[in-house]
């Protein structure tokens, strides 16, 4: 019997690569997205996702409480609610910190109150953040660590994401579990992130800009990395009233030079880089500790960063 899955975010990066996954597995997708974060890829990303049977896709804020109702009420089946809607950015949410809290946090719980309509509900799962560790945390990034004072406004917003959930589980008996993920890239992907826009500036021939500041690096993640784990936590649900938190990220730190020398290689062309201060949102290293992960479903990631960018310079050769 086909299961059902509410997306939020279906058209961003992340959630369009879970639906054609679940898509290929005999899931039925009902996805919601507003289609503004980036509207450059929305139409890639929906592309190889609308006709496709079984899916049913609504362009709408996830703050519309009158269509989250009509939707649950007419998809009751939903068992699963995997939620990747969110304004992302760190160093943008200094500039509108207004919408990160309409987006990231009111639309939280205009998600979590109409969930409460859902019959058979046993599962949500909603993306968090490695920024929430902040800039005092140890590395590597544990679970266990406590967190203390956020950099910017963006992780703020995850960490309250973080505690609204946990108390959506204890009043209403959710089962929830918080994906803090790290530096998500592939095929795709955010233009804000990294490794398209660097790439871009390279494809360009314009410079881009690295932070000038010692060490600086960051746990790059592949995709389809992310896609296999989030796959495996949805089957495996955490007890009734239960709000947990995994880390998904490679496990290892790589300089972001590196990254600029990947795309290097394989767009075949140098790069122009212009220095520039670090700002103050920015932590100057990331790593995840994947430790209570591994202990909790069979998952290892499999794409080292010379695999991915190999991938990603493949897909941005032939779409660009």
């Amino acid at each position: 019997m086909s299961r059902t899955v509410f997306i939020t975010g279906v058209a961003g990066f992340i959630g369009s690569h879970m639906a054609r996954s679940l898509l290929a597995q005999g899931w039925t997708v009902v996805g919601i997205d507003n289609e503004q974060s980036t509207p450059e890829m929305v139409s890639l990303r929906l592309a190889s996702l609308r006709g496709v049977p079984r899916f049913y896709y609504t362009r709408a804020n996830l703050c519309d409480r009158g269509v989250l109702a009509d939707l649950f009420a007419a998809h009751p089946d939903i068992d699963v609610v995997l939620h990747l809607a969110a304004r992302a950015g760190v160093r943008q949410s200094r500039l509108n910190p207004y919408a990160y809290i309409e987006d990231n946090i009111t639309g939280q719980v205009s998600l979590l109150e109409a969930c409460r309509s859902l019959p058979q509900l046993r599962h949500i799962l909603y993306a968090s953040s490695s920024a929430v560790y902040g800039p005092s945390a140890t590395l590597p990034f544990s679970e266990e660590a406590e967190i203390g004072a956020q950099a910017s406004f963006y992780a703020t917003t995850k960490r309250m994401n973080e505690l609204t959930a946990q108390t959506y589980s204890h009043l209403y008996g959710f089962a929830q579990t918080g994906m803090r993920f790290f530096t998500v890239y592939g095929p795709q992907g955010r233009p804000d992130m990294a490794c398209y826009g660097f790439a871009k500036a390279i494809h360009d021939g314009t410079p881009l800009t690295l932070w000038d500041a010692e060490g600086l690096a960051r746990d790059f993640t592949y995709i389809d990395d992310v896609v296999a784990a989030i796959l495996r936590l949805m089957e495996t649900p955490p007890a009734v009233g239960e709000s947990r938190l995994f880390n998904i990220g490679y496990g290892e730190p790589r300089l972001v030079g590196d990254l600029v020398r990947c795309l290097e290689t394989v767009l075949k062309k140098k790069a122009i880089v212009q220095k520039a201060s670090k700002p103050a949102e920015d932590m100057l290293r990331t790593w995840a500790d994947t430790t209570a992960l591994k202990k909790t479903i069979p998952w290892a990631p499999q794409v080292p960063l010379e695999e991915g960018i190999r991938l990603f310079g493949q897909w941005f050769s032939a779409t660009f």
